[in-house]
């Protein structure tokens, strides 16, 4: 449609409405952003945006009495500003002028614009302004996306002759007085995204992440809702930083009452300085609203299952050695594995760390990427050929931006070691950063990785990262080098995608170190962590999917006894913990009983007959005032099929669990309700009595409102319950 320079947007989908005021060739501020407003009038959209807007002396100036998109100085904004930097000390408060606003995708009448309102749909809207004075334009993409998720990001662009520092480029949504309750995520290896509340109140919320990469203790998500909301109820906004290292997340709220969310990268000092003519673009920052944190995610989810490039339901059921190997590389024993885990069923194997260089513990080899003829003196085809012949994929580990000193190509180029200035960052798990930003080792890894990927058919990589970036700088002058750095991981990862078409990459980083939708606009799935103990993945799979859909989230059943905790669970309880994400295991099967693997056989037919409802149905997690009980499931889109999970995490005061209520279900259906039961044993009558048996077909109503009473449950035991519609 023409451009424009003056006017507001209404845009609508599945729920949300978006009002974007593009008015007075000020920059886009979001009038309002939040449940659907209906099939508004041009005259609605004005009147809506009118009732917003704060009478005073400042707006009889004709100066803006909220935020834009991007917030500045000049407008009065006393809180963060959007953009920070200067030119020497000049142009550091710049005042932007729009010159162009352009709308495509599903707008409405053709793109005909109504008394200065333009309707439509999911659609992008493209700003463009200047400062002729600072010397910077600037262009802003708003977009409102499939599942009703809001994203937007910004471009600066140096016009002047000389150069421009830019220290900081964050965007921000407001949102209103009533949203008071904030909730984000903190952790640590092996047990992340933790949640944790507080309250808002005046001044900034602010959680920087400068690890380098998006950390294990990253907010990852930050909501702002009504107090005391939860998984089915209280209205909330939330926002997510799609950028992979260092980066913000901040919630704000000014003696006025006026809140944001907002986020974008963590630029060190003196990382981006913009030569004239170059210019910088900031991360996605992507907003969800809802009603209880299931809508808010259930968004996330759907705009991920829109993209082309969405990985199939029928998710491979995998298997991968570390936990049963180690380094300790044998190719008899690892083809003895291949072929227990296909009599199981499995259908991708993978080879972990330890097939490379002088690699056979993690104090050498990392960056040497060459099968080791030590090990494998015939190269990785004995392995492959064999698990290709049962008919299983095969995957390979790699960490391509780490290495060791103590390696070929650490000693030849120490130059591509990052550090800043005259000496070396710490050291973390016997390894530093090799630095992508610089053109020949990039070439060098790209390279290697590609020899390994045109010798051998592999079809998947684990891509590890494992330690953060600390004074990650470029020799010799120090310059800090994050930034560079992932950018030259996201051109990576594209470039052998696009050589290789159907190469699937896992984000590995320490466990669940590196998930974002940065990384997952490039990979097809993230290891949640390394700590596969069911009891601790309740809790971690609950709040990953408060952004990731569970086909993306690495779900591995676990040995006996766990590596990371040293906890023994049975099987039922880290397999029904498991199956409801992408199905692996991580066990060494040679070790396993034959009454044990004819139940993992079990456990690994009911994930293949129902993987279409597990990774596709609608997520539910079930509020309740026991919190030694999880309760979760999965619901089909015509909600007709259903499964659940009742977990008890721990002992309760109570000696019966209570009735669980099952949201999600269709009210005005009835369902058949039957025990999901894998052990051959427990199929003979040897198992808790969940509930009563033969229960006859309930009212979809009950369900929901009464729910069904789950009694003499065993901690760290988990009851699958299906639903069926009759």
């Amino acid at each position: 449609m023409p451009e424009r320079t003056d006017c507001l947007i209404h845009l609508r989908a599945e729920g949300v409405s978006v009002i974007i005021d593009c008015t007075a060739g000020r920059l886009p501020a979001i009038a309002y952003w939040g449940g659907d407003l209906g099939a508004l009038s041009a005259a609605d959209v004005t009147a809506v945006v009118a009732s917003g807007a704060t009478p005073g002396p400042i707006a009889d100036q004709g100066v803006p009495t909220g935020p834009a998109l991007l917030p500045e100085h000049w407008t009065t904004w006393t809180g963060r500003p959007g953009l920070s930097g200067s030119r020497a000390g000049t142009a550091w408060s710049p005042k932007f002028t729009s010159s162009s606003v352009a709308v495509t995708g599903d707008v409405a009448d053709d793109g005909v614009i109504t008394d200065g309102v333009i309707i439509g749909g999911r659609a992008v809207v493209e700003v463009r302004a200047a400062d002729p004075v600072a010397e910077l334009e600037l262009s802003i993409t708003i977009e409102l996306t499939a599942g009703g998720l809001l994203r937007s990001r910004a471009e600066v662009i140096n016009t002047g002759a000389e150069s421009y520092q830019l220290n900081d480029l964050v965007l921000a949504y407001p949102v209103p007085e009533r949203a008071r309750e904030l909730l984000d995520f903190a952790g640590r290896w092996a047990k992340e995204r933790t949640p944790q509340r507080r309250e808002l109140i005046v001044g900034t919320h602010l959680r920087e992440g400068r690890r380098g990469r998006t950390g294990a203790d990253a907010a990852t998500v930050l909501h702002a809702g009504v107090p005391g909301f939860g998984f089915a109820d209280g209205e909330l906004w939330a926002v997510h930083t799609a950028w992979s290292g260092n980066h913000t997340h901040y919630a704000e709220r000014l003696a006025t009452g006026e809140q944001v969310l907002g986020g974008g990268e963590l630029l060190l000092p003196g990382e981006v300085r913009l030569a004239s003519g170059e210019s910088y673009t900031s991360p996605w920052l992507y907003g969800s609203h809802g009603v209880g944190l299931d809508q808010v995610a259930r968004r996330f989810h759907r705009y991920l299952r829109s993209r082309d490039r969405h990985p199939a339901a029928d998710r491979p059921v995998t298997l991968n050695v570390w936990e049963a190997v180690y380094f300790d590389h044998d190719a008899d024993r690892l083809i003895d594995l291949a072929e227990r885990a296909a009599r199981l069923g499995v259908e991708r194997y993978v080879l972990d760390d330890g097939w490379f260089g002088s690699r056979r513990d993690d104090k050498s080899g990392l960056g040497d990427w060459t099968v080791s003829p030590d090990v494998w003196p015939d190269g990785l085809h004995p392995l492959i050929n064999r698990v290709r012949e049962l008919g299983m994929e095969f995957g390979l580990w790699f960490e391509p931006e780490m290495i060791n000193l103590d390696s070929d190509v650490a000693r030849a180029h120490p130059e591509w070691v990052m550090a800043t200035g005259d000496r070396l960052p710490v050291e973390h798990r016997q390894q530093q950063v090799i630095n992508l930003g610089i053109p020949e080792c990039y070439a060098y890894l790209r390279d290697a990785i590609s020899a390994i990927l045109d010798e051998y058919p592999i079809g998947y990589l684990k891509w590890d990262h494992n330690r953060d970036l600390i004074d990650s700088g470029t020799s010799p002058e120090g310059r800090p080098g994050v930034h560079a750095q992932t950018d030259a991981v996201y051109r990576l990862i594209d470039e052998l995608k696009a050589a290789h078409p159907g190469l699937e990459i896992e984000s590995c980083s320490s466990g669940g170190a590196r998930v974002d939708l940065g990384i997952l606009e490039r990979t097809d799935r993230v290891w949640v962590s390394d700590c596969i103990d069911p009891l601790e993945r309740q809790q971690m799979n609950r709040w990953t999917t408060q952004l990731v859909p569970p086909e993306l989230m690495g779900s591995h059943i676990a040995s006996g006894r766990s590596h990371t905790t040293g906890r023994r669970h049975d099987l039922s309880f880290r397999a029904g913990t498991a199956v409801f994400g992408h199905l692996g295991i991580e066990w060494d099967l040679a070790e396993a009983t034959e009454a044990e693997l004819t139940e993992l056989g079990g456990w690994i037919e009911f994930y293949k007959a129902e993987r279409e409802l597990l990774l596709r149905g609608d997520l539910v997690r079930v509020d309740f005032a026991d919190e030694s009980v999880y309760a979760h499931g999965v619901v089909a889109p015509d909600r007709r099929r259903a499964i659940f999970a009742v977990a008890a995490v721990g002992r309760s005061e109570v000696s019966a669990i209570g009735r669980i209520p099952l949201r999600g279900l269709d009210p005005e259906l009835r369902y058949r309700i039957e025990p999901v039961l894998i052990d051959p044993a427990a199929a003979g009558r040897g198992r808790d009595p969940w509930f009563a048996d033969d229960l006859p077909a309930i009212p979809g109503t009950a369900l929901i409102g009464a729910g069904l009473r789950i009694s003499d449950l065993r901690p760290e035991h988990v009851a699958l319950i299906r639903l069926t519609a009759v």
